[in-house]
């Protein structure tokens, strides 16, 4: 099992499970090829690196993060054209503000769509929204994508 931290990513080939703990208002975005059985994960924390004071991290951000994790799959044998999205998490972890600026969650999701749409990756499954954090687990045997809460039943995707 390969653990990615906040701001992290990780690429693997089957049999190997990839996962995130905690994800809040940050974004869970696994990418599965299922012809090479390759997988990865990046834990995006905000939705653009623009206005960032340190960009030294790009897998802290769903604009420069989602494609830096794609280029690393490609790098381990990827196809593009085979890769598929799933995604978990962007919740509204603070009810005090209905101000959309400052929620980051739907912030986040919203950057992590435009991403994967730039790229053209398809996303097939998501899990996002709501006031409750997840835990994700991608299996690279299958790709599937295991969404986990303390609030929730267990979905897989």
């Amino acid at each position: 099992m390969i653990i990615v931290g906040m701001a992290d990513s990780a690429v693997a080939k089957k049999p190997v499970k990839i996962t995130t703990l905690g994800l809040g208002s940050c974004v869970g975005v696994a990418m599965y090829d299922k012809s090479s059985c390759i997988g990865g994960m990046v834990h995006v924390m905000l939705p653009s690196i623009e206005n960032a004071r340190s960009k030294d991290n790009p897998a802290k951000f769903a604009d420069t993060g989602i494609p830096y994790l794609l280029e690393c799959m490609i790098r381990e044998g990827a196809a593009k054209s085979a890769i598929k999205a799933k995604i978990a998490g962007g919740a509204r972890m603070f009810s005090f503000s209905s101000n959309a600026q400052l929620n980051i969650g739907e912030r986040n999701v919203t950057a992590t769509k435009e991403s994967l749409k730039k790229l053209r990756i398809p996303l097939i499954a998501e899990d996002t929204g709501e006031n409750y954090g997840r835990t994700i687990i991608l299996d690279t045997e299958n790709g599937e994508l295991i969404v986990k809460s303390a609030l929730k039943e267990q979905k897989i995707y």
